[in-house]
């Protein structure tokens, strides 16, 4: 947008020796260089404050759309009460016995190595 080429900045510390000095030269410099950094230091914190105000609209606006889908999963689910009672093929079966070994010994692993799971298939 605008650019300014090796020459026009030679202009410019032409001028301003001759307008400022050269006495005074390196305070206005440094007077010019401090206020350029507070500028920028300014933008920089405009501009993550514009960024963080996008990222919460986002956030807000994906939020809704998770809401709005979950409704539809839960609107299309059918409804279980949680007292159900259960299925006869579960009122048949007895209970299992965790510490009973199973019927069939060769069912039984030689050997399970501690915090390996264990390979026979679950009922």
């Amino acid at each position: 947008m605008f650019e300014i080429g090796g020459t026009e900045l030679l202009l410019i510390a032409v001028v301003a020796l001759l307008v400022i000095g050269p006495k005074e030269l390196p305070n206005a410099l440094r007077t010019l260089g401090r206020y350029t950094g507070k500028a920028r230091a300014m933008t920089r914190h405009l501009r993550s404050g514009f960024d963080e105000m996008m990222r919460q609209a986002e956030l807000e606006e994906m939020e809704k759309q998770w809401a709005e889908h979950n409704r539809k999963i839960m609107a299309e689910a059918p409804v279980v009460p949680d007292h159900a009672q259960p299925t006869a093929a579960y009122e048949e079966a007895p209970p299992a016995d965790p510490a009973a070994p199973p019927s069939d010994p060769a069912a039984l692993p030689a050997a399970i190595a501690p915090g390996e799971p264990d390979p026979r298939p679950l009922p």
